[in-house]
């Protein structure tokens, strides 16, 4: 089993707080499906306030 992980977000996080988020994640996955750490995979996907819209408004707008 090899799972993959894909976390969409807006931009301005940390390189530590990236560490730690993935670090929570793995355990997680590890904890609840019994495979070992090196099997899982995440992929951080950033993106600029101005690529997310809610409601009609940009995100950027708020």
């Amino acid at each position: 089993m090899m799972p993959f992980v894909q976390i969409d977000f807006l931009e301005g996080r940390t390189i530590e707080q990236k560490r730690a988020l993935v670090k929570k994640v793995t355990e997680a996955i590890v904890e609840t499906t019994n495979c070992p750490a090196e099997a899982v995979n995440i992929i951080l996907r950033e993106m600029p306030k101005e690529h997310l819209a809610n409601a009609g408004k940009l995100r950027y707008d708020s």
